[in-house]
């Protein structure tokens, strides 16, 4: 059988010049100069470049899709399996009502529904299901207002993040014909029911305004209440959990600032403190005083101040809960009588619980190796009950309800997974790898009992690394179709995320950002030599800015890796950084660096951008994806990527890109159908390391 012929990209000329240094880019032209335009209409791409995306899919298709289809279902199947279809979320009570979420068997999308506080029959407030109308839907949440006559509910129906804002009637079940149409997704209501506070784009895609919109009139006269001139800036808009105010936030990566809004009568934003580079904080309220998480005067983990509201500059922040070096404060909430912190000490996460009149501590917290914990209150401010969820790699995620007056801890859920699973068929553990300056890399594996440790066991290798987000160590029903075939299941915790604290962060990014990489390669040389597994025998996987890492130590160390899967990954990081039209390139200057004003960051970034350091040598296979409308990671940076990697690479390995040409960063929207991609990724790892097939197979 004659085997598919992968496409050829064509090579244009194309030269651009930046600190005297000149850079050829033959492939420049898969970015289409209408990217904003094809956002929103995808129909409007460049006939040739859609051709060279699809030639791209069809060989995908021919040379692996067809040959793994049923292997491919045989996973869905599994990871379906494992899936309570017909589940429900846990009701958040909110005055008469508890409000939920829940999915009906065999469906794609939730049902947002609300029973009455003291009990009786279920409404079903908005069916996804039947908004979705069988296309994309980005479902962007549903919120009632605090008469509980409407909800507001919003959607994206191109991947593009655009949301459209639809009110609807709760007493009738109908949506008004008004629609507050292509906002950023951000969005409020006020206090009396009347408008909604909502973000918008800039003409490059950057949510940059807030406007206000009262029901019944037409959104071209809604007043701007709030416009952001810094284009390195993201606003945002929310509310404190008290109700007395809407918080407007400007952010990058680094620096933050807040204004607020008396939620009851409205009138202009009031700032809290006037932005200094590098000084983070959030705010919530209570009693007439702001509770302030902050990094400020040298917090590098943060501590947590109060201010009066009436006067609330940094001149009158005054130190509650101090700064202490390694343990990391994540997240805050406040309500009637307890102050609720979320905090990563020695890489683990616990939950500290503050009692605001007495000043007393309590710790929450759980003996596993490595778990992840999270906490949330719903929508009531003056109640003494708050949720905390728990999961492992090897057990299912509980939600609990704890009443810190009582004590009283209640499990309110516990994950089913149909199919049936026992924790204790599993191993969990916490590794640490030495990096080549001496840092201890957290690494969290998990295997099934059993597995040989001798060095003959595949393993999938996950990381990040950037923008201080830590992967946290979670039960994934996904990964067992993995495990249960003899892999190792490992992420690799390291710089450029905050698992050992905001220090963590610092030293993954910039000037430091190869410490990623290199993290992540020594990482898989400990899996190696503790006899996880054997070079060659490792595939590894990343994600958008972990998509980047995937480039990385593609370049790096090709000989290590079985396959790499890049999913929509930020490869073409300098000409992205160099392109200041683009949505996310001012904000992430602070994270990257600025090649545009700085040769030293130019020289930095070209010196580890994947697309730049192809090189002609033999590589592992690779599986890249990518979505058309996705305006994080556009899909030129993949695409472009695969044409010089196909055009420059040694050996014979396959090379595949496979374009959602319907969907954006996230992928497909309906959860089956993500689980179908999650399938296909799987797929390419298990014949990567010559199981369920191989890429030799006929």
């Amino acid at each position: 059988m004659t085997k598919p012929t992968p496409p050829i990209a064509a090579r244009k000329p194309h030269a651009a010049t930046f600190h005297n240094v000149t850079r050829e880019d033959p492939y420049h032209w898969l970015r289409a100069p209408n990217w904003q335009e094809v956002m929103q209409k995808p129909e409007t791409l460049d006939p040739e470049i859609r051709a060279y995306l699809d030639a791209e899919n069809a060989y995908f298709e021919a040379e692996f899709g067809t040959r793994t289809k049923d292997f491919q279902e045989t996973i869905y199947k599994e990871i379906r399996g494992r899936i309570k279809e017909d589940d429900s979320g846990v009701a958040s009570p909110d005055g008469p009502f508890a409000y939920n979420s829940r999915m009906l068997e065999g469906k794609q999308y939730p049902l947002i529904v609300r029973t009455p506080r003291e009990g009786g029959p279920e409404t079903i407030l908005l069916d996804c299901n039947i908004e979705a109308r069988d296309e994309y839907f980005g479902f962007a949440g549903a919120e009632h207002d605090r008469s509980h006559r409407y909800l507001a509910w919003a959607a994206d129906r191109a991947g593009s993040e655009y949301y459209d804002i639809v009110i609807r009637d709760l007493e009738t079940g109908t949506d008004s014909a008004e629609v507050i149409a292509e906002t950023a997704g951000s969005y409020v209501w006020s206090n009396d029911s009347t408008a909604i506070y909502y973000t918008e784009y800039d003409d490059n895609h950057r949510p940059y305004r807030v406007r206000l919109h009262t029901i019944g009139t037409d959104q071209s006269s809604d007043p701007i209440i709030f416009e952001e001139s810094d284009p390195g800036f993201f606003v945002g808009v929310g509310r404190t959990l008290s109700d007395k105010f809407i918080v407007i936030d400007a952010h990058d990566h680094q620096t933050s600032e807040c204004w607020l809004i008396d939620a009851e009568h409205g009138g202009e934003p009031r700032l809290v403190d006037r932005r200094l580079t590098d000084r983070e904080y959030d705010i919530e309220e209570r009693d007439d005083l702001l509770y302030i998480r902050t990094n400020s005067d040298g917090a590098e983990d943060f501590k947590i101040v109060t201010a009066p509201v009436d006067n609330p500059g940094a001149e009158n922040w005054t130190d509650l809960v101090p700064h202490q070096q390694g343990v990391l404060i994540l997240d805050t909430i406040v309500i009637r009588n307890h102050l609720l912190r979320l905090e990563r000490f020695e890489g683990l996460p616990r939950i500290v619980v503050r009692d605001l009149r007495t000043g007393a501590e309590e710790t929450v917290k759980f003996d596993e190796e490595a778990y992840s914990l999270g906490m949330s209150v719903g929508y009531e401010f003056d109640t003494s009950v708050f949720r905390l969820s728990y999961s492992s790699p090897t057990t299912p995620s509980r939600t609990y309800d704890l009443d810190l007056e009582t004590g009283t801890r209640t499990l309110l859920k516990e994950q089913e997974v149909p199919s049936g699973h026992n924790p204790d068929d599993y191993e969990t553990r916490r590794l640490f790898a030495t990096a080549p300056d001496g840092e201890q890399v957290p690494v969290t594996v998990l295997y099934r009992k059993g597995t040989p440790l001798d060095g003959s066991a595949p393993a999938l290798l996950y990381g990040y690394g950037a923008y201080g987000m830590s992967m946290p160590s979670s039960f994934s029903i996904s990964a067992l179709s993995l495990v249960d075939r003899g892999f190792v299941h490992a992420t690799a915790h390291i710089r450029g995320g905050m698992e050992k604290g905001y220090r963590w962060y610092v030293q993954g990014r910039r000037e430091h950002k190869t410490n990623t990489f290199t993290d992540f390669i020594a990482s898989a040389e400990m899996l190696i030599t503790e006899g996880y597994t054997a070079k060659g025998r490792i595939v590894a996987q990343g994600g958008s800015a972990g998509g980047m890492l995937m480039g990385a130590i593609a370049n790096l160390r090709p000989d290590l890796w079985a396959g790499i899967l890049a999913q929509v990954p930020f490869v073409d990081v300098l000409n992205t950084m160099l392109d200041e039209t683009l949505p996310l390139t001012p904000p992430e200057w602070p994270e990257w660096g600025n090649p545009l004003l700085s040769a030293e960051d130019y020289q930095r970034i070209a010196s580890y951008a994947p697309y730049e350091q192809v090189a002609a040598k033999d590589y592992p296979p690779i599986f890249a994806l990518a979505g058309l409308t996705d305006p994080r990671v556009t899909y030129w940076e993949p695409a472009k990527w695969v044409a010089r990697l196909r055009a420059t690479k040694t050996g014979e390995t396959p090379l595949y890109l496979r374009t959602n040409m319907g969907a954006g960063h996230g992928g497909a929207s309906g959860r089956f159908d993500r689980l179908k991609e999650t399938a296909m990724c799987y797929a390419f790892a298990l014949n990567a390391v010559g199981l369920e097939g191989s890429f030799n197979s006929p």
